[in-house]
């Protein structure tokens, strides 16, 4: 982390700085996004109330060999960031 940014250095060395309210806003867990159905029907989505703590990252912990787990002072950590939804997500890496 660097302030409010969370960094990635990727094996290629390219750097990508997320802002931590845009990764906690866009958290990809069923809770905050959904999950669809057989039919692609997102359901499961609630409103979020988000407090000073939602946007604290206290720990982040590899998921296998494929994504991490953030884990927020506010008690949320049901996200799984893929490292691909990651790259996909960097501002500097959008084709």
């Amino acid at each position: 982390m660097l302030g409010n940014l969370f960094v990635v250095v990727w094996d290629d060395g390219h750097e990508s700085y997320y802002p931590l309210d845009e990764l906690r806003r866009a958290c990809p867990c069923a809770v905050c996004s959904g999950e669809s159905d057989f039919f692609g029907r997102v359901s499961g989505r609630l409103p979020q109330v988000y407090t000073t703590d939602s946007f604290s990252l206290q720990s982040v912990e590899p998921v296998g060999n494929y994504a991490l787990q953030l884990n927020w002072a506010d008690g949320h950590s049901y996200g799984i960031w893929t490292f691909e939804r990651l790259r996909a997500l960097c501002p500097d890496c959008a084709p």
